[in-house]
């Protein structure tokens, strides 16, 4: 019997895809073994940590949905910002409460901030991310659509220099999709540069150890600026109308904002020194004069909305109370035991989420909110909001 043609030619246009695909990962991850060593990585380091990896399709995917640039501010808040991370907070501090002191004593951040750090970076430990380190770097340094891979393999040499020095057990270099990883994210050059003994016996463990997590962390936000006695900042109300200037970056002494007629929430005097106005969601929002210090926090990641999660987490962690002015949406977002509650019922209802409660909003999650806002006749935007909840619950 003739075999159909199809039968012969489409295996081989499959292998004409896939072949030169490996090939072009090969070619690249060979052209990186001189580049390593020239950084300080030996061939036999690169070699064994190389083997036989895989490139992961799913970072690429992660760099494409960042939250803290793509998520409303106040369902990104409504997640990090909630009584239950405030409660665990307080929690860590007292169980941590010897190398907070000793933390703020060598480096003069508050373990309030240090700890708000802790707890939106890993929720105090508890998710480190699962991604090995070194493919994570490896696929961004090699796959194409890869939008830094510059800055990724400088990574990528950093994260095989930590585990050739003894510093991290390769068994247990796991993170996030950007290879950031321990108790505070810590990327790896940003371990190299920064990273402490924070407990005293000779190493920097930010994996095993929340002691040196903490002290590294406070080191970070030193060397980024932070500055003893400074508060990151505060809520304001503004005047009715107000259309003055605004911006992180556009600092004015206090006494120019509060001519124009801005105060603060609590009534207090505004103080001395300097701040930018931020407005994450415009002025009908909160609003927010920050110091130099909140532009230290800006440092650990990029994002406005993510130093303002750190600053707003470090204020309830001192014992203040949450915004007073709400957010300009009809329909709020979340916390994390409203968001397990939502996953429940979609499941029960019949939704695919792999079993997963966990508070975590991901794209299978969206895609079923999206499924029973469409059959619910709702706006079918796959947010987790209070009316999709409140739906669920009917």
């Amino acid at each position: 019997m003739t075999p159909c043609p199809l039968i012969i030619v489409l295996p081989a246009l499959m292998l004409a895809t896939l072949v030169p695909a490996r090939a072009d990962w090969d070619g690249c991850v060979a052209s990186l073994r001189p580049a390593a060593e020239a950084k300080g990585v030996s061939a036999e380091t690169f070699d064994r940590l190389t083997a036989n990896l895989q490139s992961n399709p799913d970072i690429l995917k992660a760099e494409g949905y960042q939250p803290e640039f793509r998520t409303a501010i106040w369902d990104y808040l409504a997640g990090l910002v909630d009584e239950e991370r405030v409660q665990d907070g307080e929690a860590a501090m007292r169980e941590n409460g010897q190398a907070l002191a000793s933390a703020q004593s060598r480096f003069g951040v508050p373990g309030n901030v240090v700890t708000a750090v802790w707890g939106v970076e890993s929720n105090f430990g508890r998710n480190f991310g699962s991604k090995p380190v070194v493919q994570s770097l490896l696929t961004l340094s090699c796959q194409p659509g890869s939008r830094r891979p510059g800055y990724y393999r400088g990574e990528l040499f950093a994260a095989m220099r930590i585990v050739q020095s003894g510093d991290i057990d390769p068994r247990d270099f796991t993170g996030s999709w950007a290879g950031a990883f321990g108790h505070t994210q810590f990327m790896p050059s940003t371990f190299e540069r920064l990273a402490v003994d924070g407990n005293g016996d000779g190493r920097r463990d930010i994996v095993h150890s929340a002691a040196d997590s903490l002290a590294s962390t406070a080191n970070f936000l030193h060397k980024a600026g932070w500055q003893t006695g400074l508060p990151w900042g505060f809520e304001v109300r503004l005047p009715e109308g107000y259309a003055g200037p605004s911006g992180r970056g556009h600092k004015q002494p206090m006494s120019a904002w509060a001519s124009r007629g801005i105060a603060r929430v609590d009534g207090r005097p505004l103080g001395d020194g300097s701040a930018g106005l931020l407005l994450p969601a415009g002025p009908n929002g909160p609003a927010f004069l920050v110091t130099r210090n909140f532009d230290a926090i800006y440092g650990y990641n990029a994002a406005e909305s993510y130093a303002l999660a750190i600053a707003l987490l470090s204020d309830r962690l001192a014992g203040k109370p949450p915004l007073a002015t709400p957010w300009p949406v009809d329909d709020p977002g979340l916390a994390r035991v409203d968001r397990r509650e939502l996953q429940s019922l979609l499941i029960r209802r019949g939704y695919d989420l792999d079993g997963k409660v966990d508070g975590v909003i991901g794209d299978k999650t969206r895609v079923a909110i999206q499924a029973f806002q469409q059959q619910q006749g709702m706006k079918s935007d796959g947010r987790a909001s209070a009316s999709v909840l409140a739906a669920l619950r009917r």
